[in-house]
């Protein structure tokens, strides 16, 4: 059975954290749905990188997906956490009991704000640390708790890809994904 993915992306949301996210989970034979939360499909990364979204959160709020994923960078992780109909797709994912992820502030500020992180274990960009309560930060690059993937940044955003590969699809296939893009235990 295929998995879909479905990225949520902003103007401002981390270049790599982004990319690395639709690629891996693309390599990986993941359907991925990535979606713009602005007026228009193309944004632009925090790092300057464009990238155009193949659709508009706001046309596949009703449809199904597998994982639902958020990139950090800012200030693109706190107009994800701002906007109301995302929170609401995410509470509705995390109640389903699928998967839902964010990486580096997105935790911290989306996760967070839309309540889904209560007695969690979890990890986000460490200063953003601070900002949470109601759940435990562990100082790890990426962090499983149930139906819970956060990450820290930038430098974990390869091992968080392959992490919701293996939740969606296995270890065989992170495996052959991972082999196949040359990463070394």
């Amino acid at each position: 059975m295929s998995k879909r993915a479905l990225i949520t992306v902003a103007d401002g949301v981390e270049d790599i954290e982004s990319v690395t996210l639709i690629d891996v989970l693309r390599r990986a034979e993941v359907e991925v749905v990535v979606a713009s939360i602005e007026s228009r499909r193309m944004v632009t990364c925090a790092r300057g990188s464009r990238l155009t979204a193949d659709a508009m959160l706001m046309d596949v709020l009703a449809q199904e997906f597998d994982l639902i994923a958020l990139p950090g960078g800012m200030p693109g992780a706190q107009a994800l956490a701002e906007h109301a109909p995302l929170g609401e797709l995410v509470v509705r994912q995390a109640k389903a009991g699928k998967l839902f992820a964010a990486i580096c502030a997105a935790p911290a500020l989306a996760l967070q704000a839309f309540g889904v992180l209560k007695q969690r274990r979890m990890t986000c960009y460490p200063s953003f640390s601070e900002r949470l309560s109601g759940c435990t930060f562990v100082d790890q690059p990426v962090v499983v708790d149930g139906n819970c993937i956060t990450a820290q940044g930038p430098a974990s955003a390869l091992e968080f890809a392959l992490t919701l590969v293996e939740q969606l699809r296995g270890k065989a296939v992170r495996q052959q994904v991972a082999d196949a893009m040359l990463v070394r235990p």
